[in-house]
């Protein structure tokens, strides 16, 4: 410390003990923190602050809030004004009430996860989801596991590990977190090989690798495109056309459409169509479209499916009791397409009508002084990504500050709320608050101002 500035140690002797530091802790918390906590959250507020403070910091900053700040959790409910349905940052679907529950049920206590209560014997966690799998799809067996790209990982690794996979030029995407179709062949164990140009792949193409590669081709793999689309001289083939090839076909369907006859939904391959055409394997997100937990689903022909679960990283990529739970409580509700389309969030959001979102945008400005303005919301997580969902939203001035100032003190309210700037002004869509958030984002913006 002999190298310390004087005026530097005179604010590092400034700063309370320890103890004391955590006896203001439980005071402002209450008998819900013990006194071993309070301790390890000051030392740790108390360590950050003498960095800081040998750092040249001289602002004054209140350690109590500090400590406090970390007994909060980091994962928290946000409030989603931002237009953008399905919200990767932001966990994207919400689950439906349903979901919610069966959650809550299966976290309480134990589970028969890998248990049949029938005979007593082990059994397999996918029996939970695999019966309404092939019911709402058509298709011979199910599996779940835990998210979409690890659906298309263990698909083709089961399928054409130490083979040729056939992949469009047009689809070796990439999409959120650096996943590229090239290196999920590659970590598969399968040889990638390319057919057609970027922007038009023909039958033909696709026959011509599969005639040339003989017994080496393990199967088609057709990739979603996920968050972009090629327009205008494009050219690409149906699944129904490549699973006449005579080769197992892997079909990554992205979002999870489960229901055909939803007119909103039309850019997106439905899941249903794809086991009709005799696909060995589909592959599709629990999360986005689906709308329920993050999971990925593979359904297929019976022989496919037994090679997926046979595979090693089948236990490496399995998914969790409570996944699985709100997984089968949102798949109980496809088996209405109408009652789907009202208790599940995010398809509840695509249609909400536009007199209900005007009466929101128009009590939202109201509570906040803001202005109802015209704007565009989309869906998000990689689906349907050319699609506009035009609609009110609320305009908010950010003040002397600015609106990134204001977006800034939503954040760090409690809840915090979100919401996108445009044209120098804070943005806040309805079409993503349910009613009663609308009241909850205009307490935020009060406050957040105050």
């Amino acid at each position: 410390m002999d190298d310390v500035p004087p005026s530097v140690r005179d604010r590092l002797r400034a700063l309370p003990a320890v103890d004391r530091l955590a006896t203001a802790v439980r005071a402002a918390e209450g008998a819900g923190v013990g006194a071993r906590q309070a301790t390890l959250v000051a030392r740790a507020a108390l360590d950050d602050r003498r960095a800081e403070v040998l750092a040249g910091a001289t602002d004054d900053t209140d350690l109590v809030a500090r400590a406090r700040a970390r007994l909060r959790p980091s994962l928290r409910r946000v409030l989603n004004a931002t237009g953008v349905v399905v919200h990767t940052n932001l966990g994207r679907a919400p689950l439906a009430v349903a979901a919610r529950e069966a959650v809550a049920a299966v976290a309480h206590g134990y589970s028969n996860l890998e248990l049949d209560l029938r005979d007593g014997r082990r059994g397999s966690r996918h029996a939970h989801v695999e019966r309404l799998l092939r019911e709402l799809t058509g298709a011979e067996a199910a599996i779940a596991v835990n998210n979409g790209a690890a659906a298309v990982l263990l698909a083709a690794a089961a399928l054409a590990a130490g083979r040729d996979l056939v992949v469009s030029r047009g689809q070796l995407v990439e999409i959120g977190g650096g996943f590229r179709i090239p290196e999920v062949v590659g970590h598969a164990g399968a040889r990638l090989v390319e057919v057609g140009t970027t922007n038009r792949t023909r039958l033909a193409d696709y026959a011509a690798a599969v005639r040339d590669g003989g017994d080496r081709v393990g199967a088609v793999l057709r990739a979603h495109q996920s968050n972009f689309r090629t327009v205008g001289f494009v050219e690409e083939v149906g699944v129904e056309e490549l699973c006449s090839l005579g080769i197992p076909v892997i079909d990554d369907a992205g979002s999870g459409v489960l229901d055909d006859d939803l007119e909103l939904l039309d850019g997106e391959p439905p899941v249903r169509r794809s086991v009709r055409a005799g696909a060995a394997v589909v592959c599709f997100s629990g999360d986005k479209l689906l709308g329920g937990p993050q999971a990925g689903l593979l359904v297929g022909t019976a022989e496919a499916i037994a090679a997926c679960r046979r595979h090693p990283l089948a236990r490496a990529l399995r998914i969790d009791k409570l996944s699985l739970a709100a997984l089968e409580a949102t798949l109980h509700l496809h088996r209405d397409p109408a009652l789907a389309a009202r208790e599940i969030p995010v398809l509840a959001m695509l249609d909400t009508s536009p007199q209900v979102l005007h009466a929101r945008a128009d009590r939202l400005a109201a509570a906040t002084g803001g202005v109802v303005v015209d704007a565009v919301a989309r869906v998000g997580g990689g689906a349907l990504p050319l699609l506009e969902l035009p609609g009110p939203a609320v305009a908010l001035d950010g003040g002397p500050a600015g609106p990134d100032a204001l977006a800034a003190a939503l954040r760090r309210g409690d809840p915090p709320l979100l919401g996108r700037i445009r044209e120098g002004r804070l943005l806040l869509d309805p079409r993503t608050l349910t009613g009663a958030e609308v009241d909850l984002a205009a307490a935020a913006v009060r406050a957040a101002r105050g």
